[in-house]
């Protein structure tokens, strides 16, 4: 007999609590949905118009230019099988951070566009290593579950939107994405320190080539 929804998405839950790689895994998506997602994505508008003074070519270029570094990033680690997933999702959320802090402090277009294409690129290494560690490290029949529990992590989004807007208007779009930036960069390290035994050490089922 099939579970019902609610049931399904109470196994997956606590089939997620049981495993101390996949809890790393879901808090990691929680956080970069939280703090990196509405610097490139939500916000991008606002940015456009006020912050550069751009009509909606301009957004285009912008938005184009996160996508098409997403895009190389997923073909650069599709040709790659020998990345250890844990510690490379890591890696490429703190530097996807890194990126976002960069480009909060952009002031010029140009420089704009090329640090959201190299942010698109960290992005998805991070985004497709963590799917890999988290299809790898779930059981076959319980995949579904699981990835239901990770699709969860998203409505840590439009929490970050809301703070942002209330932030922007206070304190300025450029400390806020800024603040963004440097707490998904913060509590990145916090998570590679304290599931640093599951996920940085190389013989661990989380970095499995």
């Amino acid at each position: 007999a099939h579970p019902s929804a609610g049931g399904g998405l109470r196994e997956g839950v606590a089939y997620t609590w049981k495993s101390p790689t996949l809890q790393a895994a879901m808090l990691l998506a929680f956080l970069v949905n939280l703090t990196a997602y509405p610097l490139s994505n939500g916000l991008l508008p606002y940015v456009a118009k006020e912050v550069y003074l751009l009509d909606q070519t301009g957004l285009g270029y912008l938005a184009a230019s996160f996508s098409l570094g997403a895009l190389l990033g997923s073909v650069a680690v599709s040709m790659r099988g020998d990345l250890m997933p844990g510690r490379m999702m890591l890696v490429f959320a703190a530097v996807w951070c890194a990126m976002l802090a960069v480009f909060a402090q952009m002031r010029v277009p140009g420089a704009a566009v090329v640090m959201l294409m190299l942010a698109g690129c960290a992005q998805s290494f991070c985004m497709v290593l963590l799917m890999v560690l988290i299809l790898r490290n779930t059981d076959e029949k319980l995949r579904g579950r699981v990835m239901g529990v990770r699709m969860l992590a998203i409505y840590s989004l439009p929490l970050g939107l809301l703070a942002s807007g209330v932030l922007i208007e206070r304190v300025g779009y450029h400390a806020t994405a800024t603040l963004y930036a440097v707490v998904g960069l913060l509590f990145t390290g916090l998570i590679a320190l304290g599931w640093r035994a599951d996920l940085w050490r190389a013989d661990m089922p989380a970095n499995a080539r």
